[in-house]
Order: structure tokens, then sequence, then C-alpha cells
């Protein structure tokens, strides 16, 4: 038996109900009421049928709480139209017996609110009206069709990647269009394939997609098949742009081709300062011994003509090991005013006298009044001896190389050409040879990194670099770069 405190607690928990609660007898009869409302006085409800005071009713209501519980002998939860309307206006009634042994002897009944229908799609329109604006403005391309490729949903980021219009999406495009031929058809067996994230499932899956305009676009593409009863109705697609990554990657890339062309270069001038200290010491002594056989003693005129030979080609070894040094010394990347035409002669001295070279008629036309360009020498030097050994190998080592310099219209500004007369580069071929790895050589005999790196020198230097080329005319690299750069880190 509960205390008379744990009744005193439970009448007030009962008054405090904001809701209708009532006990009624198993002929609907209103034994005890709490009903909370100002027209209703509670103590006039006892001995009334529910059905009558609170729905005007002559029978008992459809679909009642109180006439299951009677009929079953179990709690019920059933929803009950309130008075005068219909489903707008709903009350959900929870119905359960109090009994004496088997015998339903009364049954307990009380009311909560259900959301209204019109609440119901209110909640329902704001939900759509939210997922429509995530959507919309995904970062990703959105894409939903149907199962005949027909657009349903083209979001915002969509349109930018693509170029269409949402409306122009929606009304004219199928989505094959935006696949190169074949690619939408494998897109979709691998959707339905087990292997790529399970079926109907298609995780970053990199593809190549179509803008308006037909230009290709990498995209890295997740997406999914709607399914109804395990029936296909529809597919997304969330398309992620790719091209700042890859460009960010390429970068990252040439930057270490760059490093480590610089070790290398540091090495080589490590490596040339070694080779003209072992160099020197010998030459030095032929000098020294050559000068003084010819000063001690009585030479025939023949012998002495060979000696001067010596002497001769001694000094061209020493001016070979010095400009070596040149080429390869470590500068620490400064930017200095330089003479591009010494840098030219310097690199041609290095090469000139290669077997390579032997049947190359070079030609130079080099402005005498060439202003000093600010550049990083060990880069210049660089930049020359790649294109121009280039240009020696497309000839085979036989041809003409022309190299001429000049300051461009505006004063602020050389142009370099380099122009060989080999068997030109393919139109195909051309918008490709700055592109790092790109080579047209043998397996084994180039990395297609050379030109990369020009290309990088150039850029660094505030320069700007392109070929122009016929097939069986040859090819003529043009240089431009500014007197005075703006360079990073400076």
């Amino acid at each position: 038996m509960r205390s008379e405190k744990e009744v005193e607690y439970l009448l007030k928990a009962v008054d405090a109900f904001q809701k209708r609660l009532i006990v009624v007898s198993p002929k609907f009869k209103i034994l005890v009421a709490h009903c909370n409302f100002n027209s209703i006085n509670d103590s006039d409800l006892p001995g009334k049928l529910c059905y009558q005071i609170f729905y005007g009713r002559d029978t008992p209501c459809e679909n009642c709480a109180v006439q299951q519980v009677i009929e079953h002998g179990r709690p019920s939860l059933r929803p009950q139209p309130m008075e005068g309307s219909d489903l707008e206006k709903m009350s959900c009634f929870s119905a359960y017996p109090i009994l004496s042994g088997q015998k339903v002897e009364a049954i307990v009944s009380m009311d909560f609110d259900l959301p209204t229908r019109g609440e119901i799609e209110q909640q329902l329109q704001n939900t759509n009206i939210l997922l429509r604006k995530l959507i919309l403005n995904a970062v990703d391309g959105v894409i939903a069709v149907d199962k005949t490729g027909k657009v349903l949903i083209f979001n915002n980021t969509a349109t930018e990647l693509f170029g269409y219009t949402i409306e122009e999406a929606l009304n004219s495009v199928n989505i094959r269009e935006i696949y190169p031929e074949g690619v939408a058809y494998e897109v979709m067996r691998k959707l339905r394939s087990e292997e790529y994230g399970g079926r109907g499932k298609l995780r970053s899956y990199q593809v190549d997609v179509l803008d308006k305009q037909g230009n290709r676009i990498p995209i890295d593409l997740n997406a999914a098949i709607v399914y109804d009863n395990d029936q296909e109705v529809a597919s997304i697609g969330f398309f992620h742009d790719m091209r700042e990554i890859l460009e960010m990657k390429a970068e990252l890339e040439d930057t270490r081709v760059q490093l480590l062309q610089a070790e290398k270069m540091a090495s080589l001038g490590k490596l040339a300062a070694g080779v003209a200290h072992q160099l020197n010491n010998p030459l030095s002594g032929i000098t020294l011994f050559t000068k003084l056989v010819l000063e001690d003693y009585d030479l025939e005129s023949g012998a002495r003509k060979d000696l001067s030979r010596v002497l001769r080609d001694v000094k061209r070894c020493r001016d070979t090991v010095k400009e070596l040094l040149e080429f390869a010394r470590q500068t620490r990347h400064l930017m200095q005013p330089h003479d591009i035409n010494r840098a030219i002669s310097r690199t041609l001295f290095l090469l000139e006298n290669q077997s390579l070279f032997q049947n190359i008629r070079i030609e130079k036309e080099l402005d005498p009044e060439l202003p000093a360009v600010k550049s990083d020498i060990q880069q210049i030097n660089h930049l020359f001896m790649n294109i121009i050994l280039n240009a020696a190998q497309a000839m085979d080592g036989k041809g003409r190389l022309t190299l001429r310099t000049g300051l461009l219209p505006g004063g602020d500004r050389v142009r370099i050409e380099i122009a060989d007369t080999g068997p030109g580069i393919p139109e195909d071929i051309l918008p490709k040879i700055f592109d790092p790895f790109f080579t047209t050589k043998e397996e084994g005999e180039g990395t297609g990194l050379g030109l990369s790196l020009v290309y990088g020198i150039v850029k660094d230097h505030g320069g700007l670099i392109r070929a122009e080329s016929q097939a069986g005319k040859g090819t003529t690299f043009i240089i431009e770069l500014p007197l005075n750069p703006t360079v990073k880190g400076e």
C-alpha cells in the first residue's frame, strides 16, 4: 500500500497534468476526470458519457482507444479527430485498463498533441528548403539524373564547373554529354560492380569530364545509385575539380626537380674545382718547362714552332678549365646584372669542340649594345646549355645553329632566339614540350626534365619562353627576359 504522502504527491501530479486525463467505466461513463479546460468543470463530469461530453456524439467514437481496451483488455494508442475537424487537428489518445482480476474494471484515458498535418507539411517544407540550399551551395559539383540520363539536380558549383546554367542543364543536357565518349557507360558499369566501394557506390574515381566548350577537366568523382525497392531510379554524383590540386602537385614536382638539379650543379661545381686543381698543377709545369726550353736552348725553327703550339694548347686547356669553373661555380642564386652575350659565348666555348658539334655551323648574331640582365648566372648558363644541346641532338650533329640577341621595343626586355635546322617538332607535340617528364627520345636516352627546367628558370626570372617549329624546317626557341625582374624572396 502507498503511504499517505505518496498518495498526496500522486494527486498533485494528476492536478499538474496539462492534458486531459479521465477514468471511464466499460460503459463509457466518466468516473473521475481531470480536464484542465476553462470551459469544463471537472466535478460536473462524473456519470456522463465521454463521447457525448467531449464530441457531442450519440455513439462511441470511431477508432476509440477506450473501445480497444474494452474489447481486448490491453493498452491502446489511437489517434482521434477533435471536435468539428478533420486530420488538420488531431489528438493521440492513450488508454489502458484498470483490472480486477481478469476483468476490466475501468479504463484510464489521456491525450497528448500530435503535430498537425499543416505543421508536418511545414516541417517537411523547411527540411526540403535546407536540403536544397545544402546541395545548391555545396563546394563540389552535384548532379543527379534519372535512368535515361536526364538531369534532375544541377547545383551552383556544377554551373561554374561545366559552364551550363541550371535551366540549360535541367532542360537540355544529358549526363552523357559531360563525359568523353564511352566514359558515362564505364562509370555506370563501375557503379553496378562490387569492386569500387560496393554495389551502387563509386568512390574517388579519377576521370575527365567535358565543359560546355568541350574542354577536359580532371575530376575526382564520388557517385551512388538511388534505389526504390531494389530498382534503380536515379544516380547522383559529386564532382570535385582537381585542376588546382594537380597544378599544386606539378609546382611541387617542379620545385623538387629544380632542387635535385641544384644539388647536381653543386656537385658539378665541387667536381670542377677538384678537376681544375688537378689539371692546373701539371699545366703550370708544362708551361714553365716549355718556356725554359725555348729560352735556354738554340732550337730549330720547326722545334720552336712545335713548342709554341704546346704553349697555345696549354693556354687553351687552362681557359677551358677556367670557363668550366665559371660555368659551374656556386653563386647562392644571387640575382645580379650579367652579360647575356657572354653567357651564350661561354656555353658555346664549352660545347663547340665536342664531337656532336663538329658538323654544325654556328652563327652568332649577338647585339653588342645589349644591356646587362639581372639574373642568376648559374641558372642562365644551365638554360642555354639545355637548349643548345637539345638543338644539336635534334640535328643529329649536322646543320646550322643560329643564336640571336636583341632589345625589345620599350627597352625593358631582351629577346634571345636559338634556332636549329633539325626536323622540327610535330604540331600535336609542341604544346607538351615544357611538361615535366615529357620526352620524344628513346627509353633511357632522356628524362624529359631538361625543357621543364628551362621553363622553370625563365619563369623564375619573370620571363616568357615559347617554341616555333615547322616540320622539316627546324625549331626556334624564343626567350624574353626582363632587365630587372621581380623575384620572390628578394
